[in-house]
């Protein structure tokens, strides 16, 4: 163990000769531990809600979805969607259509997107994991009957319930062509499918889409072997990045993919701005804390002025004695630092484990428990603020110390 630190941790684990400076120091180092705590549990609770608002989100979302750059369409009779097929991983490639439309059910009506959607959805698991009511993701059936599956904010804006076997709805989408503002059905296309069951994900999807099939809006828009975007699904635990590679090779330039992240920029950003934001907050807080390790430096070298005299006769000069004292502020923040650490990571892995925290009773929540998701880099982030603002804390204190004394000593020597 090097001197300067050796010395240092002497001082902090040794009795002081006035006890206020043990106290000052075990105030400073508890600041410190309350500081990290405080951090590690909040983003931790961040981390949770993201997940779990990711979870609900991705449920629906394509795992990478293709646009054009330019243009509305993407022409389907030119598109490689065989060489999309046969890349490793990829279990479906769907055309869809996405426009905006008008809804009326029981003297109600609500305007949103409608998405066409090819029957393959109805293969694709965890698709159905987001459907509920009287029936399954189900888009035609074997008499080729289309339906409609409303998100559960439009089946409420329009009354309608998913167990009603008679439920229906009309869907108006704009004509292309000739179309006459003074009538309604001369500038709309419509027709009216039979509503089996309705999903649920996330608020701002439930409240304006409506899933149909491909086919049947195809027709309504007119579009002829043409359609708006091509979804991709992949095989359970797929590198994700390598299959966006592959499909950005055979695509060109003339289209965009996205991952599940890229399709919601907005929404992510959101909540790690809101994240970083409060990080921000609490390093302000943890460097307030830090002001105690400023009292209990500058006190205890006040403290040991005896001892540096006595290392300074033995040869020790004031780069040794900065050194030593810079040490005993470092360690008083690690120390505060660990014990916030450890005490947050066994807090936030018991809520993990047990739920022991819960969002309260008569509510109908998505998960009962608060969510909390521990990560490493959070950690190491959190001890490297704590080592950095210790550091800073401490040399400054130092610094201004060791000057002070020295003009002090000049001022004598003068007279």
């Amino acid at each position: 163990m090097r001197l300067p630190l050796f010395i240092a941790n002497r001082y902090l684990l040794a009795k002081k000769s006035h006890n206020l400076i043990n106290i000052i120091t075990w105030i400073s180092i508890l600041g410190i531990s309350v500081g990290s705590f405080a951090l590690i549990v909040v983003l931790s609770a961040f981390n949770g809600l993201e997940k779990v608002i990711s979870s609900m989100n991705n449920r629906l979302t394509p795992d990478l979805q293709i646009s054009p750059v330019k243009g509305k369409t993407i022409d389907l009779t030119a598109f490689p969607l065989g060489q999309l097929k046969d890349i490793q991983g990829v279990d479906y490639v769907i055309p869809t259509i996405t426009e905006d439309a008008l809804f009326r059910a029981n003297d109600k009506q609500h305007i949103g997107q409608v998405k066409g959607v090819g029957l393959e959805y109805q293969k694709i698991a965890r698709l159905k994991e987001v459907v509920f009511g009287g029936g399954d993701l189900v888009l035609s059936d074997e008499d080729e009957h289309y339906f409609a599956i409303p998100g559960a904010g439009v089946a409420w804006y329009l009354g309608i319930n998913a167990y009603n076997p008679y439920a229906m709805v009309r869907i108006y989408v704009p004509k292309r062509g000739n179309a006459s503002l003074m009538s309604l059905e001369n500038s709309f296309n419509s027709d009216v499918l039979t509503v089996r069951s309705v999903f649920s994900t996330e608020q701002e999807q439930d409240e304006k889409l409506v899933l149909v099939p491909f086919d049947l809006l195809s027709e309504l828009l007119e579009y002829e072997n043409k359609a708006t975007n091509v979804e991709l699904f992949t095989a359970p635990n797929t590198d994700i990045n390598k299959v966006k590679k592959s499909v950005a090779s055979i695509i060109g330039e003339d289209y965009t993919v996205k991952n599940q992240q890229e399709q919601q920029e907005t929404l992510y950003r959101i909540m790690r701005s809101e994240k970083w934001a409060v990080y921000v907050i609490l390093t302000f807080i943890l460097i307030l804390a830090t002001f105690n390790v400023v009292g209990s430096l500058s006190m205890l070298m006040i403290d040991k002025r005896k001892d540096t005299e006595i290392l300074k006769a033995m040869g020790a000069d004031n780069r040794l004695i900065q050194k030593i004292f810079m040490n005993e502020g470092l360690l008083i923040s690690v120390a505060g630092g660990i014990i916030g650490l450890l005490l947050g990571i066994i807090l936030v892995l018991l809520q993990q484990q047990f739920g022991f925290v819960k969002f309260g009773t008569g509510g109908n929540y998505v998960v009962d428990a608060y969510p909390v998701l521990l990560k490493l880099k959070d950690v190491l982030l959190i001890f490297a603020t704590i080592l950095v603002v210790g550091c800073t804390s401490a040399f400054l204190t130092v610094r201004h110390a060791m000057r002070k004394a020295n003009t002090q000593k000049s001022r004598l020597n003068d007279r």
